[in-house]
């Protein structure tokens, strides 16, 4: 990095990085079986590409036929041309895969259900015409397309319609609540108050909304009930307000069944976040997830198992609070919405596990997890169909861009011996990158004495040196969360700044997801200490055991939380750090408290509990602001940029204002980007690719001392 590269240099970097299609999710949606056996099974993926010429992401979707026998996959077919989708929102075929049904929006904001046959399109519906129910829900948290056993019904959820009220001065219906305010979920949310349950008929052609939802409650992912008995749903408590929904598995719901009589019953305890509900094919065994209320906003949780007929629950996966080495660490995501084996017995899923995300499964019976990912060549695998015993997975590294996978599920006790085939394999553009997975200890003084003996992870991305004597810069990579992970995947940001000739490290610091629920928790208090001291640690850790880093040239970059931390750095260890560029970072808490959308977290953070009728005390303040890194920022010395969404509900933008304009005032080096239609996660294409570009250009003059 001793010359500069030019912006257009950066932007070409970026671009290709950033250029190739991520698979989203995965169908068959015809199978066919010969007299001999033989099956011919046709798949279709579904993918997102980034184009930066359109400044937007492009879903597409490509079909295969793979011919399979009694052994398993014998040949795979070429694929079909890729066949762009049209303001899709959601699209699922029927169990027979006799029907096609897609939910869309056009340009004027309507939105249409549209079912097809193999010829012809067999009923479309403008739902916004029919004014039953307002927008569909595509967000994860709430959204379904859920096919009825005799594929005549849908099942989707969509937003309630606004109850009209005579207003007080005697006017037209809903005049007086012109001004009303309307809760909504939170950030990425905004707009969705209340959600109810939708079924679309078929063959009538029209659509009812149910009735029977206890009042207060928003349900979400639902499915058809066993014996077409009504459906089953998870609930999101909206009383006594709502707190924000999008990343935080922490949220009070529950799992009901809404029988075909209109009765509802709670089948999940009270109290308690539950999510991801998935019926066995046998339709015998309901599987969820469970975790608790309020505390970490992400956590690790258990698997709930409900059998059908007896009405009974039991545990089929405990929280995994500390897991031996090498061993299972827990699950902290959802499931797959197709995770089940043909014959009912086995579940399988991906979860964090140190430094990777690994793919495992599950035997009910024996409630045995094997592990059938093998990290050597993939760092990160992501579950997108099971499908009788046909098994899909997304795989990439830091060093390899994603592709789809196939394989046959095996025999219970085999599945460690899966034969793995490639479907799309982008060699033409390789990356001569090298990775490595870290582990870290942190020092005897830095020990958490509640939770003793965790360790901090890392991965260094860089170019591959070979002899070259010349010290690679090195960008520290900090994810936001805090209880998130940094797993060994492709990376489009990553891999453009190793292209660009510098070595990146991301840390994931104890409170990560993937170490177990004693890691998450050992954060809770100590925020603004122990993660600053486990990055610095991560960092010390990696010039000392490479000698390719070079010590006198190290910058620090983060979001949210990772903003947090990466202010935090320049400002307990001032001079250490040659640049800073934080996106939408927490920078005064104590402030924050009274604007974020997730308003239980800023007293968890500091070790304090919270209840919806929290009021700020002085004591409460005073520790949130002496956590924060604006009490370090006299102290900071190293050039500031600082990137923020004017639309985050999450953290305030006047967070990073209220640092501007101390660090302007003293004189420091301080720039402000400024992005008026994003929120928190800047996720705009042309936000993104305009925020790499000045990092890249940011980091590559203080890297010169060019400021």
């Amino acid at each position: 990095m001793e010359s500069t590269v030019g912006c257009d240099a950066i932007t070409a970097v970026y671009r290709t990085s950033s250029g190739f299609p991520t698979p989203v999710s995965a169908a068959v949606t015809h199978e066919t079986i010969a007299s001999d056996g033989t099956r011919c099974i046709c798949l279709s993926t579904d993918w997102s590409l980034v184009d930066h010429t359109r400044a937007a992401r492009v879903s597409f979707s490509q079909s295969r036929n793979l011919l399979c026998d009694r052994k398993g996959l014998q040949q795979c077919l070429p694929p079909s041309p890729c066949t762009q989708k049209n303001r899709e929102l959601l699209r699922r075929s029927s169990p027979s895969g006799a029907y096609h049904a897609v939910i869309s929006q056009v340009t004027s904001g309507h939105q249409y259900l549209d079912v097809w046959t193999s010829g012809s399109l067999e009923m479309s519906l403008n739902l916004s015409k029919l004014n039953v129910h307002g927008n569909v829900y595509e967000d994860p948290a709430f959204a379904c397309l859920a096919w009825s056993p005799c594929e005549s019904r849908l099942l989707f959820i969509a937003e309630k319609l606004p109850v009209k009220s005579e207003s007080n001065s005697g006017g037209s219906p809903g005049d007086g609540d012109k001004n009303l305010y309307v809760e909504d979920w939170g950030e990425g949310l905004t707009g969705q108050t209340s959600s109810v349950l939708c079924v679309a008929d078929v063959k009538k052609g029209n659509v009812t909304v149910l009735s029977g939802i206890p009042p207060h409650v928003s349900p979400a992912q639902a499915l058809w009930a066993p014996h077409d008995d009504g459906v089953i749903f998870i609930g999101w408590f909206e009383e006594p307000f709502r707190l924000g929904l999008k990343f935080c598995s922490n949220r009070r719901s529950g799992l009901f069944h809404l029988d075909s009589h209109g009765n509802c019953e709670l089948l999940s305890v009270e109290g308690v976040f539950v999510s991801s509900p998935r019926l066995s094919p046998d339709g015998r065994w309901l599987v969820y997830l469970q975790g608790r209320v309020f505390g970490p906003h992400n956590q690790c949780f258990s698997l709930q198992q409900y059998e059908w007929e007896a009405k009974k629950t039991s545990i089929l996966l405990d929280v995994v609070k500390r897991p031996e080495p090498g061993e299972f660490a827990g699950i902290y995501e959802m499931l797959s919405a197709h995770c089940w084996s043909s014959d009912s017995q086995r579940i399988l899923f991906s979860s964090a596990r140190g430094n990777f995300k690994e793919l495992f499964v599950l035997d009910r019976r024996s409630k045995k997890v094997t592990l059938i990912s093998d990290s050597s060549e993939f760092g990160c695998w992501k579950l997108l169909l099971v499908h009788n015993e046909l098994v899909a997975v997304s795989c990439s590294a830091p060093n390899r861009p994603p592709r789809v996978r196939l394989a046959f599920l095996p025999p219970a006790g085999e599945e460690r011996g899966m034969s793995w085939l490639t479907l799309n394999d982008p060699s033409s553009l390789t990356f001569d990158l090298e990775w490595k997975s870290l582990q870290v200890n942190p020092s005897p003084e830095e020990e958490n004495t509640q939770y003793p003996g965790l360790s901090i992870g890392a991965l260094l991305v860089k170019q591959v040196t070979g002899e070259s004597r010349t010290r690679l810069p090195m960008v520290v990579f900090i994810h936001g969360g805090p209880h998130s992970q940094f797993s060994a995947e492709w990376n489009p940001t990553v891999t453009a700044l190793a292209r660009l000739g510098y070595a990146v490290l991301m840390v994931n610091y104890r409170g990560s997801t993937g170490y177990g629920q004693d890691g998450i928790l050992s954060l809770i208090g100590n925020i603004g200490c122990q993660d600053v001291k486990d990055v610095q640690r991560a960092v010390l850790h990696a010039l000392q055991e490479d000698s390719t880093l070079d010590p006198e040239r190290v910058v620090v970059m983060g979001g949210s939380h990772g903003g947090f931390l990466a202010c935090h750095l320049v400002g307990q260890y001032p001079g250490f750090y040659k640049a800073c560029a934080a996106r939408n970072p927490v920078i005064n808490a104590a402030t924050l408290v009274g604007t974020s959308d997730i308003v239980d977290w800023r007293y968890t953070s500091v070790g304090l509990d919270y209840s919806f009728d929290q009021l700020p005390t002085p004591e409460a303040l005073s520790l949130m602001l002496q956590r924060s890194p604006i009490m370090h920022a006299a102290q900071i010395r190293a050039p500031v940029l600082l990137m923020l969404g004017a639309k985050d509900r999450r953290v305030s933008p006047h967070q990073g204002l209220e640092l501007y304009k101390v660090l302007k005032s003293r004189g420091s080096t301080i720039r402000l980007l400024w992005y008026a239609e994003d929120g928190h996660s800047l996720g705009r294409v042309e936000t993104q690719a305009d925020c790499f570009n000045n990092i890249a250009n940011w980091f590559q003059q203080a890297i010169n001392k060019k400021y």
